[in-house]
């Protein structure tokens, strides 16, 4: 029988934890997380992620646990094999048509990375792990973080989960690795800065609440 690798991951306190395990890819690939949930009345949100052709290709569960910790659990399938970035982003508009002016990336809509101050990539709230998708790929990752709550992803303008098409290395250049830009022709560039050099948006999804 065909198995893939999966990650799980958990982040708390700025620390990251990973094990790795096996599940069947054809029943990784057509099933929704199963999540538990310590308490009934704790706030929820979901995501349907798809890629740019419109077609649904993952699905996101996020689950407020105690002591402020938001839990996420994604499922992908139809990814190319390895990292890639993934981050909650700061609009809930999910459109393939909107290009940015720069990158040429789809999903301009779903705007910059979420974040509550500071804003320095290091930062951003939505600022999640790379999510590893296997060779036959399908993904799968859960994710514990303290840097915001359920409720503050459903602001005026809403909240997305967004999959880019490279690894994000979180603007963890050192200083000794320089580059053509300003100001003082060493380190992180903007790029990096802005997005941890992640690449274009391959996958998105809005976030809305659990009825």
């Amino acid at each position: 029988m065909l198995h893939r690798t999966f990650l799980a991951l958990t982040v708390a306190f700025g620390t990251v934890t990973a094990g790795a395990g096996t599940v069947p890819a054809a029943q990784a690939a057509s099933r929704a997380p199963q999540i538990s949930q310590g308490s009934e009345s704790a706030p929820s949100a979901r995501a349907v992620i798809k890629n740019t052709a419109g077609t649904n290709i993952g699905f996101l569960r996020i689950d407020q646990q105690a002591g402020d910790k938001t839990r996420l659990t994604v499922t992908v399938t139809g990814l190319r094999a390895g990292y890639h970035g993934f981050h909650v982003h700061a609009k809930g508009v999910c459109d393939p048509r909107a290009i940015d002016p720069v990158t040429r990336s789809p999903f301009a809509s779903a705007g910059p990375h979420f974040t509550i101050p500071p804003t320095t990539h290091s930062g951003h709230s939505g600022d999640l792990p790379n999510l590893l998708v296997a060779a036959d790929g399908t993904g799968e990752a859960t994710v514990v973080t303290d840097r915001f709550r359920v409720g503050q992803l459903f602001d005026s303008d809403g909240s997305s989960i967004v999959i880019h098409a490279l690894p994000d290395n979180h603007s963890n250049i050192p200083d000794r690795y320089s580059h053509q830009g300003p100001p003082s022709g060493v380190g992180p560039d903007a790029e990096t800065l802005k997005a941890g050099d992640s690449g274009g948006r391959v996958a998105c999804g809005v976030i809305t609440r659990n009825r």
